[in-house]
């Protein structure tokens, strides 16, 4: 078996491996293709079945809305003839439209109830005609009612009147047969419209033997009449009497020939459309029926034969991936065994597979190209290595050379510091040992003068008082003036050789930081104008806020104003909200180029290289306000409009002392922030 596998895999890697892949792709398609024929071809047959079955139900609605109608139309003739109104006439003549409208403009145009439209036509046309018929039954009745019984009646309740305006006094002896008749007149007035009204049976009744009674006493009181008018009434009341009778015969007739018109054209009619439509509907239904069961083979014909299909081809498929994948998978193990032992390191086993025509043929040898140069790169690697230590030491020395010069600057300037104090003290101590000295010998010539033998005199003491006062003060003055200098340069000292966080006034420590420049300002036809409000207080280091200051005015002094050209320096500080303070630096002098700003703020860049500078300045002043303060520094000039400095700084110290990567050298910016 593991033969056979071997052979199979050795035939297929003759072939690309693209063509592999392709023939996989080739197969899912065939699939695919095959797959859609057979779902177009059932989609068709399923097409036409749900078509039947859609059209079958579309029939339904019809016919059940036909059946609806017709209903409702038998209802409302029914009702119209029980109590005629125009409403309703006006009713059924619409829904008589909508239903002769269903069957031209739906039915009609319905494939499946075309072969039966006619039928409904007719049905439907006699059931509307009868309607007509029924109508002009209608008419008829009425007017017999309204003609031959309720005129009748009204000429009978007329001569009623007379017959009993004619009599007397109740004492009459035609007086109970007259109410008697009266009352069976009044009867039949009620059963008639009864009977009119709601075709019972018991009213006709009623109406006849009521009738009967009203002629039966007819006779009765004219024999008991009176006078003539009573006996002459009477007469005409018989005569009308049997008109009434007649004309309700006539009625009953009517009405009975309109029941069996209703019976035998409108109910007949309506239950024969009826029928018809539950015929068609029974078609309809087996019609459904047969697309139904047609839509259900079809479709488990084609689930089956697209199932056959897909079984067939997935094990084609998954038998030719597997070959495929054997003829990829064996050989990349055996490239991968190859690069896992080049990996670890042992580079004198051969990579398997390089005389192979295909793609991973093409890899082992590259393989076999990769494990090459690996050699000769470990040959070469023990070269790189001494001259990587050699590379690291240097480097460590450069680090090691930049930080020195860095500490130099710093130390150059407290040492500048150091002398302008020393000059500045100078003054005040030697005039107070010049004082001191005019006061010792002032004194001597005091004490001769006391022990002399002449006496003191008042205006000698009074003398010696007032310049003893005079030089007291003087010393005291100068030596004040002393202290506060030495005390100031104290504190920037302590402040600058000491990291030390602690919070100070910002005007204070400005003050202090000035007065260790006087020295500088009084070589130098520079103007200071300091605006710093009292009360803003900052938690962090003041030594590196006096560095600050001092670099930036050195720069402005040495760059700005060089060559002893006149300017004025201005410092400025403003809060920035609740929690930052805005410093701002500028000069009025000499500016920058673009190409100098951008450069600015770079570790040993100057424009007076030749001329001792260091260019260590302002990349001082940039780590001491980004890393130390915490804060932001930007840049502002153009050339001969004079330089602005605007540091942003927190109020409380967000860094820490300077850090240092681990070979001593200090973090500088990675990028510089100036404008144009």
């Amino acid at each position: 078996m593991g033969r056979l596998r071997a052979r199979l895999v050795g035939v297929l890697r003759a072939v690309p491996i693209r063509w592999r892949i392709l023939s996989i792709a080739a197969l899912n398609s065939a699939v695919v293709v095959v797959l859609v024929a057979m779902i177009w071809n059932g989609a068709q047959v399923l097409g036409s079945a749900w078509d039947d079955v859609r059209q079958v139900r579309e029939s339904d609605r019809i016919l059940a809305l036909l059946e609806s109608e017709t209903g409702r139309l038998q209802n409302l003739i029914h009702r119209y003839i029980n109590q005629p109104s125009p409403d309703l006439f006006a009713e059924i003549l619409l829904l008589r439209e909508a239903v002769l409208g269903t069957l031209s403009n739906r039915a009609a145009k319905d494939p499946m109830l075309a072969g039966s439209v006619e039928e409904l036509e007719r049905t439907t046309d006699r059931f509307l005609n009868g309607f007509g018929e029924l109508r002009s039954v209608q008419a008829t009745i009425a007017k017999t009612y309204e003609d031959q019984v309720q005129g009748p009646a009204r000429d009978m309740a007329g001569l009623y009147s007379i017959i009993e305006g004619a009599t007397g006094h109740r004492d009459a002896l035609i007086w109970p047969s007259l109410g008697k008749s009266r009352e069976a007149f009044t009867a039949m007035l009620v059963a008639a419209n009864s009977y009119y009204l709601s075709l019972q049976t018991g009213a006709a009744d009623d109406a006849r033997r009521n009738t009967e009674t009203i002629e039966k006493t007819i006779p009765v009181m004219i024999d008991l009449a009176d006078n003539d008018l009573q006996r002459m009434a009477l007469q005409r009341l018989g005569a009308r009497t049997a008109a009434l009778r007649e004309g309700f015969a006539k009625l009953s007739e009517q009405l009975a020939s309109r029941t069996e018109l209703l019976r035998n054209t409108i109910d007949a009619s309506q239950a024969e459309a009826i029928g018809a439509i539950d015929d068609l509907s029974t078609k309809m239904r087996q019609r459904e029926q047969k697309a139904q069961e047609t839509f259900d083979r079809t479709l488990a014909d084609i689930s089956r034969r697209v199932l056959s299909i897909a079984v067939i081809f997935l094990g084609i498929i998954l038998t030719a991936g597997v070959m495929i994948a054997l003829s990829i998978r064996l050989p990349l193990q055996q490239i991968m065994t190859a690069m896992r032992a080049i990996t670890l390191g042992d580079l004198d086993r051969e990579v398997q597979g390089t005389k192979a025509r295909d793609e991973v043929g093409a890899m082992a040898r590259a393989v076999e190209v990769f494990r090459e140069n690996a050699i000769a790169k470990r040959e070469t690697e023990d070269e790189l290595r001494a001259s990587k230590e050699k590379a690291e030491s240097a480097l460590l020395e450069l680090n090691t050379a930049q930080q020195n010069l860095i500490d130099a600057e710093r130390l150059a300037a407290l040492g500048g510091l150091v002398a302008g104090v020393a000059h500045e003290v100078n003054n005040p101590i030697g005039i107070s040992l010049t004082v001191a000295s005019s006061f010792a010998r002032r004194t001597e010539i005091f004490e001769a003068q006391l022990k002399g033998e002449g006496g003191l005199r008042r205006s000698q003491l009074e003398e010696f008082v007032q310049s003893s006062r005079d030089a007291s003060q003087q010393l005291v003055a100068n030596l004040q003036r002393a202290g506060e200098l030495i005390q100031s340069f104290k504190q920037v000292a302590v402040d600058r050789s000491h990291a030390e966080r602690r919070q100070f006034s910002l005007s204070e420590a400005t003050d202090q930081i000035i007065a260790s420049l006087r020295p500088v300002l009084k070589r130098s036809p520079i103007t200071l104008q300091v605006d710093v409000p009292e009360g803003l207080l900052l938690d962090g280091y003041p030594g590196s806020y006096g560095q600050i200051l001092t670099n930036l005015f050195l720069n402005a002094a040495n760059h700005a104003f060089a060559d002893g050209r006149a300017g004025t320096i201005t410092i400025s500080a403003r809060p920035r909200g609740t929690e930052d303070i805005e410093i701002i630096f500028t000069d009025d002098g000499a500016g920058m180029t673009p190409d100098v700003q951008r450069q600015a703020f770079d570790p040993f860049f100057t424009t007076r290289r030749n001329e001792g500078g260091t260019g260590l300045g302002l990349h001082i002043v940039y780590n001491l306000v980004s890393q130390q303060l915490g804060g932001r520094m930007m840049l502002e000039s153009k050339l001969g409009q004079g330089t602005t400095f605007r540091i942003i700084m927190p109020r409380v110290a967000k860094g820490g002392a300077q850090s240092t990567e681990s070979d001593g050298t200090s973090q500088w910016p990675n990028r510089t922030m100036s404008s144009t």
